[in-house]
């Protein structure tokens, strides 16, 4: 059988590569219910515009890492299936935690976060990452989609 080389196929090729950006010997410890969750994303209740996250989790829920999808303004954030599971694919994550703040400290989630967290887990059934939760961040509170029964 004769190999095949990208060099073989005319135009622009592309290769995938995933970069990790700190080495730290930190230990995460499993987040296996939205408290722990909440503790570990605490520090985006402090931001002064939206900020838009990704928890990537193995199989026994401890984080692999975590990717900034994106940064809003006040009162919203462009969210985009493709974009929030696109480094969840290539780190191999078994499941994802999204999560957001609310600068306003109110932590209700709104028409566009209750619709953006249903694409998301419909996003994640088709690719088999399961979305173990969306939490939404406030000024010493949380929502938890997964509490609440809306995921």
């Amino acid at each position: 059988m004769e190999k095949l080389y990208m060099d073989d196929f005319p135009g622009t090729k592309y290769r995938v590569n995933l970069i990790r950006e700190s080495d730290d010997s930190y230990e995460w410890p499993p987040l296996s219910n939205p408290k722990t969750v909440f503790d570990f994303i605490k520090p985006l209740e402090d931001k002064d515009r939206e900020y838009f996250v990704a928890i990537f989790l193995n199989a026994k829920n401890v984080p692999l890492g975590v990717h900034l999808v994106s940064i809003g303004d006040l009162t919203a954030s462009t969210v985009h299936p493709r974009e929030s599971f696109k480094a969840a694919i290539l780190a191999s994550a078994c499941s994802v935690v999204f999560a957001h703040n609310h600068p306003s400290g109110n932590p209700d989630p709104s028409g566009a976060d209750i619709k953006i967290t249903q694409k998301l887990k419909e996003a994640g059934d088709l690719l088999g990452i399961t979305v173990f939760d969306h939490i939404i961040v406030g000024r010493d509170c949380y929502h938890s989609f997964r509490e609440s029964g809306q995921i």
